[in-house]
């Protein structure tokens, strides 16, 4: 399997996010893309190939907002990382806001995903490690390609940041996929949180499909998104499918509902395969409530591997820093076979 991962993902490293009324030490750290990297045989660093597949999924107006939102930040006499407090309760609209206090709202969902004075590099070179992994799809170099991505990307709209996320690396590789020749292309969130920047970018989207396990989001993040009864519209009512699953859910529940989204995905006639794959299932993970062990992650992998479809990993949670390269690994020794 080739594995991509651009030395700029480490240049993301907030010091705060702010939780449950209390300013916690960040749990995506830097420490997490070394960790994997340790279990990494070999690891290419991506081309460049510069912002034209961003800007397929991604607003420019909101990729610019990224690129320049450090700047802005130090440039209005603030210090650290920037972190909105306002947010749109409703009624989202396009607005000319000049304070970045205003931007931070209108682009952001959340007060854990500080923006950095890396985080623009560090997101726009797990971008490029998931258009590689496309290309290297799409070359025939590759049946199966891993992009390394730090920061994660599924909690990213079109036009949104949060939950960690700020580029959608998931939607990009499909997209990229599908522009290739690759489509019609599936995207399979196996994070513990619901990929809603991912459901988003793809609601009304009938050439990919969106299928999604993930902790209830009446009890857990994202919360407002992920529900069972969202299943796309216009054009891609019918694509999205989610399975949402209580606290506390084992392997055996579990592989109940990854049948069924396979099912779903071979029966929507996907050539292509993204695995949106966050290590937050982990039973003693310290952000998330599912049961799986390591040896759960191999039996998930090689599960999905029963697809037989050409696919595309895309790295996204995981917070057991000391077990994720272990976990990482194991998924893909059960993809691979080995």
């Amino acid at each position: 399997m080739l594995t991509f991962c651009s030395p700029a993902q480490q240049a993301h490293a907030p010091a705060l996010e702010l939780v449950n009324g209390t300013a916690e030490d960040h749990a995506e750290t830097p420490a997490r893309l070394a960790n994997m990297l340790a279990q990494m045989a070999a690891v290419r660093e991506p081309a460049d190939f510069g912002l034209a597949a961003i800007h397929a999924v991604h607003d420019p107006a909101y990729v610019a907002f990224l690129q320049s939102a450090h700047g802005a930040w130090l440039a209005a006499g603030r210090a650290g990382d920037a972190i909105g407090y306002a947010f749109p309760v409703r009624g989202r609209r396009a607005l000319d806001l000049e304070r970045i206090d205003g931007k931070l709202g209108q682009y952001g969902f959340d007060t854990v995903t500080p923006i950095a004075a890396g985080t623009w590099e560090a997101a726009h070179g797990a971008a490029q490690s998931a258009i590689s992994a496309a290309e290297a799809l799409a070359s025939g170099e590759a049946r199966h390609s891993f992009a390394l991505c730090r920061p994660p990307g599924h909690h990213a709209g079109a036009d949104y940041f949060g939950g960690y996320c700020y580029l959608n690396n998931a939607a990009i590789a499909a997209r990229a996929a599908a522009a290739k020749g690759l489509g019609p292309v599936a995207v399979l969130d196996v994070d513990y949180h619901h990929g809603n920047g991912t459901q988003d970018i793809f609601w009304e989207d009938g050439r990919v499909f969106f299928a999604s396990i993930h902790a209830d989001p009446r009890t857990d993040f994202p919360y407002f998104w992920g529900h069972a009864d969202e299943r796309g519209a216009g054009a891609g009512e019918g694509t999205t499918f989610n399975q949402p699953l209580p606290r506390g859910t084992g392997w055996a529940a579990y592989e109940g509902a990854l049948g069924r989204a396979l099912d779903a995905i071979a029966r929507f006639g996907a050539r292509t395969l993204i695995v949106s794959y966050g290590a937050d299932t982990f039973a003693e993970d310290p952000i998330a409530q599912f049961a799986l062990t390591t040896g759960d992650m191999r039996a998930m992998g090689a599960r999905i591997a029963t697809l037989g479809l050409p696919t595309i990993i895309v790295m996204e949670g995981g917070y057991n820093v000391a077990a994720l390269g272990r976990n990482v690994a194991a998924f893909i020794a059960g993809l691979e076979g080995t």
